[in-house]
């Protein structure tokens, strides 16, 4: 169990967290990737405090987190991209839902297991539960890297419908070793980001 004092850092970082990525400018008249990334982060964190009621409780786990916090981000600044689903299956056929295996295989790239430097709000780190399952967390990170840490938020898939917050270099140091997301642990499949963004910095 963390301790009081540990769960308050959190939630003081996660308080500075949604205050700078709520200053980050974007309108909607040119929406850019950076305004999806910023709503993403801010839908996420939403959830760790009370999930929406819109966000169905039978999708409520770490895939339903990713594919919801993704569509609330579309719904608001980009509505049109919504007319076809957001996501794809292996023949490339739009779908309205994808498990964490499909996000990860059709939806996602691989931006590498010791890419945290080039991690931005939005993407996903991914594991393997070593039952042939995956599991998925959201990044999310101030525009201030100095000043606010790198969180992850996670829904644990547990069966409950809490959404988790943490900070990312907590979870590489004191996490158990199989959900630690280091180059050297062979579970952790690394950092992920939309195919849509393509692979460079937005």
């Amino acid at each position: 169990m963390a301790s009081s004092s540990a769960a308050l850092v959190v939630a003081v970082n996660v308080a500075v967290a949604v205050a700078e990525i709520a200053a980050f400018p974007a309108t909607a008249t040119a929406t850019t990737t950076a305004t999806l990334r910023k709503e993403i982060a801010t839908v996420a964190l939403a959830q760790a405090k009370k999930p929406d009621p819109s966000w169905h409780p039978e999708q409520r786990d770490c895939a339903g987190l990713v594919r919801f916090a993704y569509r609330a981000a579309y719904a608001k600044w980009d509505r049109a991209r919504l007319a076809t689903p957001l996501w794809r299956d292996a023949r490339g056929a739009a779908i309205p839902f994808a498990d964490a295996e499909t996000l990860l295989a059709e939806n996602f790239v691989a931006l590498g297991r010791d890419a945290e430097t080039r991690a931005q709000s939005g993407d996903v780190l991914a594991f393997t539960t070593g039952d042939h399952g995956y599991h998925l967390m959201l990044y999310v990170r101030g525009e201030d890297r100095a000043r606010t840490p790198a969180l992850v938020v996670y829904s644990p898939g547990d069966g409950s419908s809490e959404v988790r917050v943490g900070e990312l270099r907590a979870l590489q140091h004191e996490a158990p070793a199989e959900w630690r997301p280091v180059a050297d642990n062979p579970r952790f499949l690394g950092f992920y980001r939309f195919k849509e963004w393509g692979d460079g910095e937005h």
